[in-house]
């Protein structure tokens, strides 16, 4: 299955409503799960990444027999795998987590290691540092443990989201150059709107042994989806869009975005119930940006770069193998299909240079099952009057609507 999208104009005007932030709302669940008493979560995004989560707690809550053996399926998502091994780890009964055939090829290793310090009981199905993984829950023994930051924020995440409930509490001695800082931020930003404390010194993290308290949340407006439109605000000639839902209270590190585009000339203006985009026109010569902090932003601007034909540096890119494909190769091969200038250098940089050619509109962009790739590629029909996307179904993970949304706006899907 493919979509060919058309755009006979590079207009970008009108008004649409994001999903909820799936990191926002995956991280409430757990807390919601881990809560004495339950709470409403409002704009709880119906991605695929969030059901699956929500779905697995569901499984987890209903278990009336500890003693079986119970398998939690969470296909491809990984804020789910990596969430629920902590998770699991403290419940009272025996799992198996396991997932596709990608996930068995993400590594998990470091979150493992750190828990069976703490007293885990975790075991390893086929190879070792990848799942699926055999959990027995139980009480942890240890509350201090060092961990290796510099692959995946998600593994702190998902320490920091059980720790208040251990036994004395946590301290987390982080090594190494922390990746994604914002998204561990967000974690500590949503446990204190539950009231949990912490205290943050050097590299030392500590969370003290204390309740969650139950009290409601609204989950706010993705802004990783929001990048997309910032994308075609920068490919269009003129801009009139009102994005519904998103504010100025950042806990999303990729509320960057906003920051970042303005040197593509897209303007951000904040209003009561959203933002709105215009735009000037703008171009800077070159742009250089590391994305070890918003890594989930790296193909939105390398598409970008690569389409407006402005040299660039993307760096910070190191850990981008590990996400739903390895994230640099896809980009650099789809790129160079469609006849851009791009290189890989030192394995975590990707490197864009000036081209004399357009876009190759008869290339069908692969998405390599990764929603990602689906949706910083679509907006290439603005430049090129037509993209098309192969597998387009793979938005359903973070942003089921994006199709109808770029409908709305005035693509045509064939």
């Amino acid at each position: 299955m493919a979509y060919k999208l058309v755009k006979n104009n590079r207009t970008l005007t009108g008004s649409i409503r994001l999903v909820g932030s799936k990191s926002e709302g995956n991280r409430v669940l757990i807390i919601r799960s881990l809560a004495k008493r339950k709470f409403s979560i409002d704009n709880l995004s119906e991605a695929k990444d969030t059901v699956v989560l929500l779905e697995a707690l569901d499984i987890i809550k209903r278990i009336k027999y500890p003693a079986e053996t119970q398998t939690i399926d969470v296909g491809d998502t990984g804020t789910a795998m990596r969430f629920l091994t902590a998770f699991l780890a403290i419940q009272n009964g025996n799992f198996i987590l396991t997932g596709s055939d990608r996930m068995m090829h993400r590594p998990i290793g470091i979150l493992v290691d750190a828990l069976k310090k703490l007293g885990a009981d975790i075991t390893y199905s086929d190879r070792k540092g990848f799942p699926p993984l055999l959990i027995k829950g139980k009480p942890l023994t240890n509350n201090s443990v060092e961990i290796n930051g510099s692959v995946s924020s998600q593994f702190i995440s998902s320490l920091l989201l059980v720790a208040p409930t251990l036994q004395g509490g946590l301290t987390l001695k982080l090594n190494g150059q922390l990746v994604s800082q914002p998204y561990l931020s967000m974690t500590l930003k949503i446990m204190e709107h539950f009231g949990v404390k912490h205290s943050w010194e050097e590299n030392s993290l500590f969370v003290p042994q204390q309740k969650y308290k139950s009290k409601s949340f609204s989950v706010g407006a993705d802004w990783s989806a929001a990048s997309y439109w910032y994308e075609m605000a920068a490919f269009a000639d003129e801009v009139d869009l009102f994005i519904e839902g998103l504010n100025g209270d950042y806990l999303q590190g990729d509320s960057i975005a906003s920051t970042i585009f303005t040197q593509f000339g897209v303007i951000t203006t904040f209003e009561e119930n959203g933002i709105r985009l215009t735009k000037k026109q703008a171009l800077p010569e070159s742009f250089e940006f590391d994305f070890a902090d918003c890594p989930d932003l790296a193909q939105t601007l390398a598409v970008t770069c690569a389409g407006l034909n402005v040299p660039a540096k993307l760096s910070g890119l190191g850990n981008l193998s590990i996400k739903e494909t390895d994230r640099l190769y896809a980009l650099d091969n789809e790129l160079l299909r469609l006849g851009f200038k791009v290189g890989i250098q030192n394995n975590s940089e990707l490197i864009i240079q000036k081209s004399s050619k357009s876009c190759r509109r008869n290339y069908p962009v692969k998405t390599y099952d990764d929603h990602r790739m689906a949706m910083a590629f679509a907006p290439l029909a603005m430049l090129s009057g037509e993209i098309t996307i192969e597998n387009p179904e793979v938005v359903q993970k973070s942003y089921p609507e994006f199709w109808n949304d770029l409908q709305k706006i005035g693509f045509e899907i064939l």
